[in-house]
């Protein structure tokens, strides 16, 4: 019986026939990209509260590296691999072991596992390693230049999420439209436009002032939306330069930037853009541009410019300062997650010095009331000529969390919202921060347990010592069950755990 082409062999064939000359690369890149994607998934398999997973131990067979790790499966099978540093990036698993079967490859040990719902996410990791091998075949050869433009930083990134098994998965998107309008491969990305009569649109801040016939509103719209999801060519509208999140967009010349709806499934989230967004945006701008002026000038907020919705979360867009706006001529503004492509973190004393800046900033915006999803897309840092940390500006207020207990606590009045942004919840605030902030962009920059660790040995101490801060350094480290939440698709909205908490290397050694 033939044998269906598997992924990776599907994206070689579009490969041969649209850029016959990057096949090579993409089938050398393969291996990598098979053992980034296995590490990502063996830290879920190891840490992640998943309820087919009985008991995890010490592998007492060892191996080259000392003691292993061994997963006793509620089935009885055994699944044994490398120890799991939760905090740990790159392509550290080659191979895992389940009931003496070998395995390199994440999807087809997601298949032989044949837990609830386990094809499915199967699917996902076979497209994320094949996408995430072609993402690295286009990356230039041989020594670069630190970019100029801020938006070539956001295309260095060619690894996606450093924790996440999805971190290149882009269902329903062919190899061309990768090439055509993943970030990775620096492609020049042609926004079409659709006209919508004002009255049919909610409008929020200063929305451009181009309209077509009968006074109608152009909305920005991503080519792969218009042709996939609106079955429309739209008009032109503008050309500009994919970012990390690969919906949002930099228009030429330090323009501003064009969050689109984007309605497919990246990495976990369906990037739509709700009327609620749309409608909190002109006011919640304001609420945090006042609110990052009692940072003493470490944190700029980039601001809303304007945001539309024709009343579907299908067709709406986003207008965001660029972060530009807050660096001098001499300075740099670059997302944290694109720090992983310098050299800078490979010095304690500069990840010493950045995570105080971020901690700095992200505990007081906590203690004031505003809990930052500062992950490595929404979080930037300023570096000067020498690299040196300067301060940061965090952009996309869609999802962060506002206390008005809090607020009220600081005698500050607070925004006129309601809904999802909203709680008092001290556990939601933190988890937020920590797991976005700590476990996420701080994490991923140090690239393992120790240099966290050590990172945040040195700061905390000269933080101020809040409820927040004692938290952070005494209670597990908040994280999105990433793995489990896609294996629980009957279950809505985050799931989050406890990863051992990497200021206590060993039991009773935290600095509290």
């Amino acid at each position: 019986m033939h044998r269906p082409p598997t992924v990776e062999e599907q994206v070689a064939a579009e490969l041969a026939e649209i850029r016959p000359g990057l096949v090579a690369r993409y089938s050398a890149e393969l291996p990598g990209a098979r053992s980034a994607v296995l590490s990502r998934l063996w830290r879920a398999l190891a840490h992640e509260p998943l309820p087919w997973i009985a008991r995890r131990g010490p592998d007492g067979r060892g191996g080259p590296d000392g003691p292993g790790l061994a997963l006793w499966l509620g089935d009885g099978r055994v699944l044994r691999g490398p120890r799991a540093d939760p905090y740990a990036t790159g392509d550290y698993v080659r191979v895992v072991d389940l009931d003496g079967e070998s395995y390199d490859d994440a999807a087809r040990l997601m298949t032989d596992l044949a837990v609830p719902h386990s094809a499915g996410y199967a699917a996902e990791l076979a497209h994320s390693t094949a996408s995430l091998a072609l993402s690295r075949a286009g990356r230039p050869t041989g020594p670069q230049e630190w970019p100029t433009r801020d938006w070539r930083w956001e295309q260095r990134v060619a690894d996606g999420h450093p924790f996440h098994p999805n971190c290149r998965s882009r269902p329903g998107f062919s190899v061309a439209e990768q090439l055509a309008y993943g970030p990775e491969h620096g492609p020049v990305v042609e926004l079409r436009s659709v006209p919508v009569r004002r009255e049919e649109c909610l409008v929020t801040g200063s929305w451009p002032e181009e309209t077509g016939d009968g006074g109608r509103l152009l909305i920005p719209v991503h080519p792969w939306q218009a042709e996939h999801v609106l079955k429309t060519a739209g008009e032109p509208w503008r050309s500009a330069h994919p970012l990390m999140s690969l919906r949002t967009l930099a228009l030429p010349e330090d323009g501003p930037h064009v969050k689109t709806a984007l309605s497919t499934r990246l990495t976990s989230s369906v990037r739509d853009i709700s009327e609620y967004s749309v409608g909190v945006s002109a006011a919640l701008s304001s609420f945090a541009e006042d609110l990052a002026a009692r940072t003493d000038g470490l944190l700029h907020i980039t601001r809303t410019l304007g945001a539309v919705t024709a009343h579907s979360p299908d067709l709406a867009a986003v207008l965001r300062e660029s972060p530009r706006q807050y660096a001098a001529p001499d300075e740099l503004a670059l997302p944290v997650g694109a720090l992983a492509t310098t050299d800078l973190p490979d010095s304690p004393a500069w990840l010493a010095e950045f995570t105080r800046l971020a901690l700095t900033v992200g505990l007081r915006l906590l203690d004031l009331g505003v809990a930052l999803e500062a992950h490595g897309q929404n979080l930037l840092v300023v570096l000067s000529a020498t690299g040196a940390p300067l301060r940061l500006v965090y952009r996309d207020l869609a999802d962060i969390r506002v206390s008005p207990a809090r607020l009220a606590r600081h005698a500050i009045a607070p925004p006129a919202l309601t809904g999802r942004l909203v709680t008092d919840d001290e556990t939601a605030l933190r988890r937020k921060l920590f797991g976005s902030l700590v476990a996420g962009a701080l994490a991923g920059t140090a690239g393992s347990g120790a240099a966290l660790g050590a990172a945040l040995e040195t700061v905390v101490r000269d933080l101020p010592r809040t409820d927040d801060l004692r938290a952070l350094c005494a209670e597990p480290l908040p994280a999105k069950a990433l793995t489990l939440m896609r294996l629980s698709p009957q279950t809505p909205g985050d799931q989050w755990f406890g990863l051992p908490n990497p200021l206590v290397l060993e039991p009773g050694t935290s600095d509290q």
